[in-house]
Order: C-alpha cells, then structure tokens, then sequence
C-alpha cells in the first residue's frame, strides 16, 4: 500500500464532495416500527466517510515512510521506506472540535527504553 501527497490531498478534496452527495441523496427504507438494518447501513457509511477523511489527514501529515504509512516521495533510490523517528516518534489521536471547525491532531510521544526503533528492510 502507497501514498502519495497528491494522491492524499485529491481524496480530501473528494470526500467532503462525496459526503455531501451521500446526505442529499441517501434514501432509507423500512419502518420505525422494527430494527432498521438499512438505517444502520445508511450510518456506517456515513461513518466510514468520516474515518476515510480522517485517516487522509493523519496520513498527509506523516511526512516519511514507516510500515503501513508508506509514502512514495519519501523513499530511498532502491526503494527502501524513508523513516523520520526525530519527528514521528510518536501515537496521535485527532480531537473533534464541532461542526465547521477542523480536527487537532493530540501526539503522545513514544519513548523507547529497552529497544530502539531500526530501520526495517522490506526486499
């Protein structure tokens, strides 16, 4: 799996696009009456639009190439992933700050006491 900035910056320009179609157009069937399965359909994708940008951000933001946040620019000559564990040692969680206004990204830094972080080889 690969990213590139272009490609994560075309998909946030996309989603809100998509999730704006996805609320004037979606159509939900059934009865109040019973469990609504199309309901609940209806809010997981609604929900995954919502991870979907989230995890664009998150990515776009993440400047190097570490396991599964490969980025395509950020890449040695014989393909190796490009690690920045001055800058991106650490977890993030994103805070939601209400409707209209944009995410923070919270980072906890990681300390590694008995190993320490290496480059991996993926050939």
């Amino acid at each position: 799996m690969a990213r590139t900035k272009a490609g994560l910056q075309e998909a946030l320009k996309r989603i809100p696009e998509l999730r704006e179609r996805f609320w004037r157009e979606v159509r939900v069937t059934g009865s109040g009456t019973e469990l609504n399965q199309e309901l609940e359909k209806a809010g997981r994708v609604a929900d995954f639009l919502e991870f979907g940008e989230l995890l664009c951000l998150d990515a776009l933001q993440r400047e190097e190439s570490c396991g599964g946040h490969f980025r395509e620019e950020h890449q040695y000559p014989d393909g190796e992933a490009m690690r920045d564990d001055e800058n991106f040692a650490y977890a993030a969680a994103w805070k939601y700050n209400g409707p209209g206004q944009a995410e923070t990204v919270v980072k906890e830094p990681l300390v590694f006491e008995n190993v320490k972080p290496t480059q991996r080889s993926y050939k």
